[in-house]
């Protein structure tokens, strides 16, 4: 792969993780919120800081955002650092929701409401999650791919998937759709390689898959990065046009890559609503008022048949 090309499918990203903190104590009647992303690599987490940051500007509260670069020791670390600075809530899309659980749990005996977002967090105190239904989503995109099987048969499809091993929500969609597609009868998984939720590292990965698999029918992505990772991968080795892609996340060239057929369908979120309720859920436990427990965004497949309805959203990336 080529520097051009692996530069043609990067995510343009706004820059705005903090390299250290600056002291976001709240002013009189205006909270200080704190948003946790995982990366600003992604279009999706891009869209939900920019939802975070809509919702903050219509409420007159202040927002701050930590990029986390793919680090979970970097998400403690932060949660921990914002608890010390006093901000009035946390909202944190966790890596491994297992190691952030202690700094969720200093920070709300100290007072300071959490909200998970995307990644589900286990049960503790923190006051709501606003996440999709991630078992429903796959459990629709290994249906999709089912029925696409059934309409071009052509024996047993051998199947493989780039993840992220590091997200538990990630490794939630892996085990789903798998357990879906092997239960079938249709369809058996190759192999599973690690993009780690990078796009760099997804494309190596699933070059290695590919190259791997020289019979391989299709690749299954769990997320944004591998999804963009595969597409390159299929077109950097000349198998665009037997090798197809299904999974998470539209992105520019996802959509371009719908359009030519090589991407089947992807489960989309709407990251932007996301950050919105993520901020709404923390200002509301800030102020007292009711928050909702559980939120679960809406997911929509968009195959292209669909994708039309979604260009204007990616139009400019």
């Amino acid at each position: 792969m080529n520097k051009a090309l692996r530069i043609a499918f990067c995510c343009s990203a706004a820059l705005i993780g903090l390299a250290g903190f600056s002291a976001p104590a709240s002013a009189a009647g205006s909270p200080t919120y704190a948003l946790i992303v995982i990366n600003q690599q992604a279009v999706f987490f891009n869209q939900m800081r920019a939802g975070a940051e809509e919702e903050a500007k219509k409420l007159g509260v202040k927002l701050v955002v930590f990029n986390a670069n793919d680090s979970s020791s970097a998400q403690v670390n932060a949660i921990d650092d914002y608890v010390q600075q006093k901000v009035d809530g946390i909202v944190v899309d966790a890596i491994d929701v297992n190691s952030v659980r202690g700094a969720v749990r200093t920070a709300s005996a100290a007072g300071i409401p959490v909200i998970g977002l995307d990644a589900v967090l286990p049960p503790g105190p923190q006051k709501a999650q606003v996440a999709v239904d991630s078992t429903a989503g796959s459990k629709e995109i290994a249906a999709h791919y089912l029925d696409y099987l059934s309409k071009n048969p052509h024996g047993s499809a051998r199947i493989g998937i780039v993840g992220a091993l590091s997200s538990v929500i990630q490794n939630t969609r892996q085990k789903v759709f798998q357990e879906v597609i092997t239960a079938s009868g249709k369809a058996t998984v190759a192999g599973v390689v690690d993009g780690q939720n990078t796009q760099d590292v997804a494309l190596s990965a699933a070059e290695n898959l590919l190259t791997a698999n020289p019979d391989l029918d299709a690749i299954y992505a769990t997320g944004e990065p591998a999804m963009l990772g595969a597409i390159a991968a299929v077109q950097a080795q000349g198998r665009a046009d037997k090798v197809k892609l299904i999974g998470w996340d539209l992105a520019p060239e996802v959509i371009r890559a719908i359009d030519r057929g090589v991407v089947l369908g992807v489960e989309q979120q709407d990251p932007a609503a996301m950050g919105r309720a993520a901020i709404e859920a923390v200002h509301n436990a800030h102020s007292g008022k009711p928050v909702q427990a559980v939120v679960t965004p809406p997911i929509t497949f968009v195959t292209k048949a669909n994708v039309g309805a979604w260009r204007s959203q990616f139009a400019s990336k």
